[in-house]
C-alpha cells in the first residue's frame, strides 16, 4: 500500500435486506490490491438493477466478493499489485467489478479495466462498464447480431437500452424499442431506434409485423420475460436469436414452443456478475478493440440521467425504482 494512502475509507453498506432506508455509511478498511489488480480512488460509481435486488436481499455477491455494493466504478489508480506493469499508478480507467463500488476505493482486476476515453467525464465513464459489457456480450457474442439485421430491446429507455440502442445502430442493424411512455420512446429514436414502441398504448408484435412487413425481429434483447415471452416467439423471425438478461415481469411461464421449432429460433441467456475474471477480461478485450473508438468518437456515448453524491446513495436507489431514462450515478469525490 502506498504510504500516502489513507487506512480507511467511506463505504456504503446494507444494514440487512429491504428499502433504500437500508443503506448506510460506515468507515471500512481500504482494500489492498494483490496479484493482477490495480486500486482505484473512485470518483464515480454507476448505480444498477442488480444493486436493488441484492439490497432487496435477492441477488447476494458471489463468493469471495465484497458484500459493498457497487458493479462498475471510474477514477484513478492510486496502487498496483505486485505484478501489474500494463496499469501504472495515475492511469485514469473505467472498471467492472464484482462488487465494492459504492466506496472512496475499490480493488479492480487489471483485464476488466478500461482506460477513459478524454471526451467522457468520470460520471459518463462510471456509466460504461456494466452496460457496454452485458450488451456486447448479450446482444453480439450470444446474439450474434450482425449488420442488416433487425433488432429488438425491451426497455430501451433504461441504461442498457438506450446502450444497446446506440450500438446496434452503430454496427449497421435496423433497432426496434419499447418503453413506457412517449417521451421515452422520442428518447429511443433520437438515440437511433427506427421506431420505437410504448408498450402501454401499443402492441408490440402487431407493430413489428407491420413495420418489418412480416419478417419480424432477427434478435430480441430482453430484460422483462413474464408474458413477453410467448410474444417474443410470435415476432421472432426465421433463425431468430431471443437472449434474455433479466426477468422483472417474472421468469415462469406456460409456453408453447412449437413456434421456435418452426422458425428454427434460439433462446439464450446470461448473467455477468459469477463470470471469471477472465471471462470479463476477454470481454473488454472487445469492447477495447470494438467499442472504445465508438465512444472516443462521440458515435457512443453513456446517458447519464442524474447523479447523487455518495452520501445520498439512498436517493439515487429511490430514483432507480421510479424509472429513469439511461444511468443513475453515485459521485464519490
Amino acid at each position: 500500500m502506498t504510504a500516502s494512502l489513507p487506512s480507511q475509507m467511506t463505504a456504503i453498506v446494507f444494514d440487512g435486506a429491504g428499502g433504500p432506508e437500508v443503506m448506510k455509511a460506515e468507515k471500512r478498511d481500504v482494500p489492498v490490491p494483490s496479484v493482477g489488480e490495480v486500486l482505484v480512488r473512485v470518483r464515480a460509481a454507476g448505480v444498477n438493477r442488480p444493486d436493488v435486488l441484492q439490497r432487496q436481499g435477492g441477488y447476494p455477491p458471489p463468493p469471495g466478493a465484497s458484500d459493498i455494493p457497487g458493479l462498475e466504478v471510474a477514477g484513478e489508480v492510486v496502487a498496483t499489485g505486485p505484478d501489474v506493469d500494463l496499469v501504472k499508478a495515475g492511469d485514469k480507467v473505467m472498471a467492472l467489478v464484482t462488487g465494492g463500488g459504492y466506496a472512496e476505493y475499490c480493488v479492480v482486476p487489471v483485464p476488466q479495466a478500461l482506460k477513459v476515453p478524454e471526451n467522457l467525464s468520470m460520471a459518463e465513464a462510471a456509466g460504461v462498464p456494466e452496460t457496454f459489457f452485458t450488451v456486447w456480450t448479450n446482444v453480439f457474442q450470444r446474439g450474434r447480431l450482425q449488420a442488416g439485421e433487425r433488432f429488438l430491446v425491451h426497455g430501451g429507455a433504461s441504461g442498457i437500452g438506450t446502450t444497446a440502442i446506440q450500438l446496434a445502430e452503430a454496427k449497421g442493424a435496423r433497432v426496434f424499442a419499447t418503453a413506457g411512455d412517449d417521451e421515452r420512446c422520442r428518447t429511443c429514436e433520437a438515440l437511433g431506434a427506427e421506431r420505437a414502441i410504448n408498450y402501454r398504448t401499443e402492441d408490440f408484435v402487431e407493430v413489428l409485423k407491420d413495420v418489418t412487413g412480416g419478417q419480424g425481429i432477427d434478435v430480441i434483447l430482453d430484460m422483462v420475460g413474464g408474458d413477453y415471452i410467448a410474444r417474443n416467439l410470435k415476432v421472432l423471425a426465421m433463425e431468430g436469436r431471443i437472449v434474455f438478461i433479466a426477468f422483472l415481469g417474472g421468469s415462469k411461464r406456460e409456453i408453447d414452443f412449437l413456434p421456435l421449432m418452426m422458425k428454427r429460433g434460439t433462446i439464450t441467456g446470461s448473467t455477468l456478475r459469477a463470470r471469471s475474471v477472465e471471462q470479463k477480461g476477454e470481454i473488454a478485450a472487445e469492447l477495447a478493440r470494438e467499442v472504445l473508438p465508438l465512444l472516443e468518437s462521440g458515435r457512443v456515448k453513456p446517458i447519464v440521467h442524474a447523479t447523487f453524491p455518495l452520501a445520498k446513495a439512498a436517493d439515487a436507489h429511490r430514483a432507480i425504482d421510479e424509472g429513469h431514462v439511461g444511468k443513475i450515478v453515485l459521485m464519490v469525490g
